[in-house]
């Protein structure tokens, strides 16, 4: 008896194995909500689409930001997320969405001014996937100003046949302890 149920839980365990072995169909990537106005321009290609994340963050003080252009540029269920120095030594990544990045950032970008510009760019893809290792820097009140900081946006794209969309982007600004290597500060 212990023998059958044995064979029988192995049988199950086969057949659980088995079904999760079979990939499902690969679900389409959801359309920007109906409320974000997208322009064709800003995800006919990777190169507008990063040209279009920087536009959109950056401008001057007093300058609101078009978050709707933002939101229209990532999938709905995409993170957004940031690598810091704690004061103990440790790093932490903070995970956010769109909305989070929005609700944290708005009021600091229109009160400082703000410009984040691509330096230089690494990307690599493969059919409707692409990695876009952006090296950025930023300024305060002018695009003309001395950058403050550096550091990569590490942006994953898919395209769904008509569009690129981003699905996450995670930064690292360099600190005293990590400095940008010579291979991200020129295009490759």
């Amino acid at each position: 008896m212990h023998t059958s149920r044995l064979a029988a839980a192995a049988v199950l365990a086969l057949a659980a194995f088995g079904a999760q072995a079979q990939a499902p169909a690969p679900a389409a990537v959801p359309a920007a909500p109906k409320m974000y106005t997208v322009r064709a321009s800003d995800v006919q290609s990777i190169d507008s689409i990063v040209a279009a994340l920087y536009d959109v963050i950056s401008g001057p003080v007093g300058k609101a930001r078009d978050f709707d252009r933002l939101h229209s540029l990532f999938t709905p269920d995409a993170r957004m997320a940031a690598i810091g120095h704690r004061p103990d030594g440790s790093y932490a990544l903070r995970t956010m969405t769109v909305d989070d990045y929005v609700a944290r950032n708005a009021k600091v970008l229109v009160e400082v001014g703000f410009f984040e510009s691509e330096k230089a760019r690494t990307t690599e893809q493969f059919g409707q996937l692409a990695h876009v290792f952006s090296t950025y820097e930023a300024r305060k009140a002018s695009p003309e100003a001395a950058p403050f900081m550096r550091g990569i946006n590490s942006i994953q794209l898919v395209n769904d046949g008509s569009r690129w969309w981003i699905a996450s982007l995670i930064w690292r600004a360099e600190d005293d302890k990590l400095k940008l290597p010579e291979r991200y500060l020129q295009s490759r």
